[in-house]
């Protein structure tokens, strides 16, 4: 109860963040799932499911409801990891990221820091009195060459919510979250108008939105940038624009969810990603650990109090 009632008194009256998210544990949970001795794509389901039950064990640690949903791909059995709280709530939020990497490299931020906030996500979670349900995800086959089908982890997961007519307020995909720059020229935009707004430094993380984003994404996008944790830009745009929909978020759209992208802006920013120089020593943990208790503290603002 202290705890709770010190994270809201600093989240309303001070308006600064309450810092729960330890660099530490960031950087052993990217160790563990990045250094490993074969590559978290769809061909070495064995590493995959290594993957998986590290993710299940650490969730377990935090909640009494984790469970693998399982699929069958080619032969193959692919699996998403699923932590819950507040399981007595009808209504819930969908918070997930990918585990599988494209290809043959480490994915530290593409997308272990993306998984890595769902484990200390919850950590943070444990014990707290919630009036929505949160359920964690984290979503196996994200990548090409299952990017864009019915295969992707997520949209399994939607279809199945959408199939059961399960009360979804809305859904975050956390995508790339630990890569930051300060030197002038470090960001990209699709559109180079799109500078003038938004500066040429890449030292902000962004809350991506299509238009007519829904309750949750216009809710869950004011209580991330009240938290003031870290520089936080909002970017609202056509679908069809280039990366706007890049990640797991389609699938809910796709559903007619309420759904949104927060990330270091992937590729217009990370010249890594892709590439075997996509590692933990790139990654700027400290910022990254604000990433994670914004979104902390935004959940708790759309769980715990009336909206």
């Amino acid at each position: 109860m202290y705890r709770y009632l010190t994270i809201v008194f600093l989240f309303y009256f001070s308006g600064s963040c309450f810092a729960t998210t330890d660099t530490t544990s960031i950087k052993l949970h990217l160790q563990k799932i990045t250094k490993t001795t074969a590559y978290r794509n769809h061909q070495n389901v064995a590493q995959l499911n290594v993957i998986a039950d590290y993710i299940k064990s650490h969730f377990l640690t935090y909640s009494d409801s984790v469970h693998f949903q399982e699929y069958e791909v080619d032969g193959q059995v692919y699996k998403n990891v699923i932590c819950s709280f507040g399981t007595e709530n009808a209504q819930r939020i969908i918070v997930g990221a990918h585990y599988d990497v494209c290809g043959n490299q480490e994915g530290a931020d593409d997308n272990a820091s993306g998984v890595v906030a769902l484990l200390e996500l919850a950590s943070q979670l444990k014990g707290q009195t919630l009036n929505k349900r949160i359920d964690l995800v984290a979503y196996t086959l994200e990548e090409p060459p299952y990017f864009r089908t019915a295969y992707m982890g997520s949209a399994v997961h939607a279809k199945y919510l959408s199939d059961h007519k399960i009360d979804v307020f809305g859904m975050l995909s956390i995508e790339m979250i630990g890569y930051f720059k300060d030197e002038k020229k470090s960001q990209n935009y699709p559109l180079g108008i799109l500078s003038w707004f938004y500066g040429n430094k890449g030292n902000y993380i962004t809350l991506v939105n299509k238009f007519n984003k829904g309750r949750f994404a216009k809710q869950f996008g004011k209580y991330f940038k009240k938290t003031k944790t870290i520089n936080t830009k909002k970017f609202t745009g056509p679908k069809k624009l280039p990366g706007i929909d890049f990640s797991d978020h389609l699938n809910y759209w796709n559903c007619g969810y309420s759904a949104l992208m927060i990330t270091d802006t992937s590729f217009y920013r990370n010249k890594n990603y892709h590439q075997k120089t996509d590692t933990l020593e790139t990654l700027d943990v400290g910022r990254m650990a604000k990433v994670i208790d914004g979104i902390y503290l935004a959940l708790l603002k759309l769980t715990t109090m009336a909206n």
